[in-house]
C-alpha cells in the first residue's frame, strides 16, 4: 500500500482538498443561514430546524476531514520511516516534524519532493 501511487496522491492531496471543500461548505452553510434571516425576524417563534438545518451534514464532513488528515499523517510517517534514502542523510526526523507541525502541507511537500521527483531516477525503492 505504501508504493501505490493512488494512495500516495490521495493522502497527499486529500487534507488540502478537504480544507478547501470545508471552506466552501461553511460558506454555503452561512449563505443558507443568512438567506433565512427574514423568516427568523418575521416569525415570533424560531424553529431550530431553520438555524441548525445543515449543521449535522457539516459536522459529518468535518469528522471525515479529521479522519483523512489523521490517516494522511500516519501514512506518511510510516512511509518516511520505511524510506532508506532519508536514513542515509538524517532527514527522517526533519520530515516527521514537518508532518506533525505542518499537517497537510507537509505531506504534500514530501509527496512532491521525495516521491514524485524521484520516481524515474535510480534510487533504492521504499
Amino acid at each position: 500500500m505504501l508504493q501505490n501511487k493512488f494512495w500516495q496522491a490521495l493522502f497527499a492531496i486529500g487534507p488540502i482538498a478537504m480544507l478547501f471543500l470545508g471552506m466552501i461548505a461553511y460558506f454555503i452553510f452561512l449563505v443558507f443561514l443568512f438567506g433565512n434571516m427574514d423568516d427568523l425576524h418575521s416569525n415570533g417563534n424560531v424553529s431550530a430546524s431553520v438555524i441548525l438545518g445543515n449543521l449535522g451534514a457539516f459536522l459529518i464532513f468535518i469528522l471525515i476531514a479529521i479522519l483523512i488528515s489523521f490517516g494522511s499523517l500516519v501514512f506518511y510517517i510510516v512511509h518516511a520511516a520505511n524510506n532508506p534514502n532519508l536514513r542515509e542523510n538524517n532527514m527522517l526526523l526533519v520530515w516527521i516534524l514537518l508532518f506533525i507541525f505542518a499537517n497537510g502541507i507537509g505531506q504534500l511537500i514530501y509527496w512532491i519532493i521525495e516521491i514524485v521527483n524521484k520516481r524515474g531516477k535510480d534510487i533504492t525503492p521504499v
